[in-house]
């Protein structure tokens, strides 16, 4: 059984400083959420990710996760365009293709705003859901995408903050966390799949922004539906 913590950099993300490393079997961390705890595993960024933010040194095993190691992971969970555009998800799809998880648990991840304060542990930031983006029209859908294709492989995701969130997990402890995914609605979930194969949105670069004008954001509204059943 693999236990995984994924930690993003929501405002929420500081909740994980004290939590004992026994919960966990590998910390995985988007961004600067790196600066949360020592004791991380992971860190998984974009291309475009600022080098004067990166952590000065990696001790033990730590490494570095980059497009070159998630895309390939992400196109074998259908690409990009399906997947969501978010570093949280992409975080997921790398962690369950290469880490094979039981329990994949998230904290920092909620992807909800506020229209003043911090919007990040560290204070502001760019709120990256927020962008004009494809593949973001629903983020729940998303997440219920993430959540399907995970317990298909036995593996539940679970949300550790107890804020509002787009993320439809259900929610747990460090203390609770489940042994495995619930199984998902097969009809439902191939539903789903069979939409994606006739859709095609499907680009192997990753960098789906540059074939953005041949999507139909009413093809996918109508897809994040089907995925939003699923949960």
């Amino acid at each position: 059984m693999t236990r995984v913590l994924i930690i993003g950099s929501g405002p929420n993300a500081v909740q994980a400083r004290p939590w004992s490393r026994d919960a966990f079997d590998v910390i995985v961390t988007i961004n600067n959420a790196w600066r949360v705890r020592d004791d991380w595993d992971v860190l998984i960024h974009p291309s475009d990710f600022p080098a004067d933010r990166m952590p000065p040194v990696l001790s033990g095993a730590q490494r570095i996760v980059t497009a070159d190691d998630y895309v390939p992971v992400q196109n074998d969970y259908g690409g990009f365009v399906y997947a969501g555009g978010t570093m949280a998800f992409t975080a997921g799809y790398w962690a369950l293709g290469a880490l094979r998880p039981s329990v994949m648990a998230f904290i920092g991840c909620d992807m909800v705003y506020p229209a003043a304060g911090a919007t990040h542990f560290y204070g502001t930031g760019t709120a990256d859901p927020l962008r004009a983006d494809v593949t973001l029209r629903s983020l729940f859908a998303k997440s219920a995408r993430l959540q399907a294709l995970a317990a298909a492989q036995g593996c539940a995701c679970v949300n550790l903050s107890a804020d509002d969130s787009r993320l439809v997990f259900p929610r747990a402890t460090p203390d609770t966390l489940p042994t495995t995914g619930a199984t998902p609605d097969a009809a439902r979930m191939a539903a789903a799949q069979a939409e994606e194969a006739r859709l095609a949105y499907y680009v192997p670069s990753g960098k789906y922004w540059k074939e953005e004008a041949r999507f139909d954001p009413a093809a996918i509204d109508a897809l994040d539906a089907l995925w939003l059943a699923t949960a």
